[in-house]
């Protein structure tokens, strides 16, 4: 469990990814459920200014000896190419002792002259991925992604993805509804599609229009139920074609793949939060079998529902607790 959270600061931060993580693991909101981060903001040395990619300066209060020992050391993206010695170091300490490396944008390159990429599955934004992975031959750089989970590294693309990186991470950690509060007050989405077996997934759009997001609402409430294009499409009161090539522009998926992927998520949520059997947990996310559930979870999350459950089960952590 993260309990302690220490971001590295250098000359040259990105001021967006540094936000992100500040605003993940830096606000209290214990008010709301969720557990407060131990947050500190660690640079070359405390009390002394840093300056930011856009020209404004920045301040931490601690310094490097503070990554050491963290639950957490947060990497945001950097400019530059060459990073203080005496901050790898640290960055190799901590992730030697235990420490979960979490790096966002181009943060991928100080892991990376940290030596933490080496022979590692990760990625970090487009317009740098051929670089990245020129510089570490043996990075398994994956291009096409949001973002990677290798256990104790993970690394994010650009910018808004590095939103999609602490989330996941939260949501592995602490769990869904620890993450769902979060992501409620930051108004974005708790998962995002980053790629293959990455426990990332469709969300609901955030810019659907008014006119089109209660009939979304309407299959949200109904998963169980069964749905066609055209049994949709009359209650919309429109035309099967118009309604399917409304749903793609609104959603960006077929209305049949938007259910299904839907009916994944709920069936994730049942198998997090309930101890209903996999034929229970079938039936009310619309599936109707086993079999149907596991071929749609497995080719969407990677894995099948019962070793889904044994990773992440809300319901197995409280028994051993």
């Amino acid at each position: 469990m993260i309990k302690t959270v220490s971001a590295l600061v250098l000359d040259g931060l990105a001021v967006f990814e540094f936000g992100v993580l500040c605003e993940v693991f830096g606000i209290d909101r214990s008010a709301d459920g969720v557990p407060n981060f131990d947050f500190k903001i660690c640079g070359p040395e405390p009390g002394k200014p840093l300056r930011t990619s856009v020209g404004a300066w920045l301040t931490p209060d601690h310094g490097y000896d503070d990554l050491v020992g963290a639950d957490l050391v947060a990497i945001p993206a950097i400019s530059g190419g060459t990073y203080p010695e005496e901050a790898l170091a640290a960055i190799r300490q901590a992730a030697e002792s235990g420490s979960i490396i979490l790096t966002v944008c181009s943060g991928a390159f100080v892991a990376g002259a940290a030596g933490l990429l080496d022979g590692r599955a990760c990625t970090t934004h487009w317009m740098h991925a051929d670089e990245l992975a020129a510089m570490y031959p043996t990075a398994k750089v994956d291009r096409n992604v949001l973002y990677v989970d290798d256990g104790n590294l993970i690394t994010s693309a650009g910018t808004a993805a590095g939103i999609d990186a602490c989330l996941h991470l939260v949501r592995r950690e602490l769990g869904s509804e620890v993450t769902n509060v979060i992501a409620r007050r930051m108004v974005v989405p708790p998962h995002r599609d980053g790629g293959q077996r990455q426990y990332i997934d469709q969300p609901i759009p955030v810019r659907c229009s008014e006119g089109f997001a209660p009939h979304l609402d309407w299959i949200l409430s109904n998963l169980d139920k069964p749905h066609t294009v055209n049994t949709l499409a009359k209650r919309a009161s429109m035309s099967a074609r118009t309604f399917a090539r409304r749903f793609v522009e609104e959603t960006g998926r077929t209305p049949m793949q938007w259910v299904t992927d839907q009916r994944v998520l709920y069936a994730r949520r049942l198998l997090e939060e309930t101890d209903l059997d996999i034929d229970q947990v079938a039936d009310r996310s619309g599936f109707g079998t086993a079999t149907l559930l596991r071929h749609h979870f497995r080719r969407i999350i990677g894995v099948t529902p019962s070793d889904y459950r044994r990773r992440f089960s809300c319901t197995d952590c409280a028994a051993t607790a």
